[in-house]
């Protein structure tokens, strides 16, 4: 299992968080119900926003970057951008929950 962790140069603040928390909340269930997907949060930083999603592994990540709803979501994405992303891809290790 694989978590993508993505800094989004959003400011939370200013007319593009907005808009970006509406565009995640009308993409949010798609991205989730990709295949391979295990989930996908947004955080909110003082000055960034993240995604945090989990994937049974990079190939379905892959997969998803290559559909339809990323290919509909990112440039939306990117427009509300002021710089530019940071993304982490990690294998995860450990996991505990209660």
């Amino acid at each position: 299992m694989i978590t993508r962790i993505v800094q989004l140069p959003i400011d939370p603040q200013r007319k593009e968080g907005e808009a970006f928390i509406a565009l995640f909340d009308k993409y949010k269930a798609q991205i989730a119900g990709a295949e391979g997907c295990l989930g996908v949060k947004m955080l909110r930083g003082d000055e960034h926003f993240f995604t945090y999603s989990h994937w049974e592994s990079e190939a379905y990540l892959n997969a998803y970057r290559h559909s339809t709803v990323f290919k509909e979501v990112w440039p939306q994405t990117k427009a509300l951008f002021s710089g530019k992303p940071k993304a982490w891809t990690c294998e995860e290790l450990f996991d505990q929950q209660p």
